[in-house]
């Protein structure tokens, strides 16, 4: 049988990553070795926007939701990989910190990718590396912008979130709001 006709069969003829059935092609997901099991069919409007980053509708992503739960392996790299790139967006990073991967399945997904986060890496006033999750306190009262509240020293903002492209800003919620906190401003 040939890697379409699987394909096809395993994806009952709709993209794996959105659902559409019209104009369905074979994505091999990287690195890969032209296997059925190492790839994808997706759709053209897909395929347009993993290729080039600059056209991508993140709402057009928001399938993603169900796709992360295939139990393809390639399906859920690719689910991942588009959810990485989407992260700044906010719903994506909720929909990564729900989803597993099997180890394996991890480190093809984080193969293939040359991810952002790997070249920005944020700090706090002490030097000390961020990670998403992370609980840090504020070393300054800071007025929230656009609101009356000020976020007093001391505070404690539990996990917050990185700022993908942009090494001296996370995100965390104050007061119950999400605001954006420069990096200088907090401890770990």
């Amino acid at each position: 049988m040939s890697v379409e006709k699987e394909l096809l069969a395993r994806s009952e003829s709709k993209c794996e990553l959105c659902g559409a059935e019209d104009s369905l092609g074979i994505y091999e997901v990287a690195p890969s070795n032209g296997s059925a099991e190492q790839s994808v069919l997706i759709c053209e409007t897909c395929r347009g926007q993993i290729e080039n980053p600059d056209t991508v509708d993140a709402n057009h992503w928001r399938c993603l939701n169900d796709a992360m739960w295939s139990q393809v392996p390639a399906v859920q790299v690719m689910a991942w990989r588009m959810l990485t790139r989407l992260r700044s967006e906010g719903w994506p990073q909720d929909l990564l910190d729900m989803m597993y991967l099997e180890d394996e399945v991890r480190s093809w997904a984080e193969s293939g990718s040359a991810s952002d986060e790997e070249k920005i890496i944020h700090r706090d006033s002490n030097g000390a590396v961020l990670e998403a999750g992370d609980t840090v306190t504020l070393t300054k009262d800071l007025d929230v912008k656009g609101s009356s509240i000020t976020a007093k020293r001391g505070t404690a903002v539990r996990n917050i979130r990185l700022v993908q492209d942009n090494a001296e800003q996370i995100e965390g919620r104050v007061d119950g709001q999400l605001i954006v906190i420069l990096t200088k401003f907090v401890k770990k």
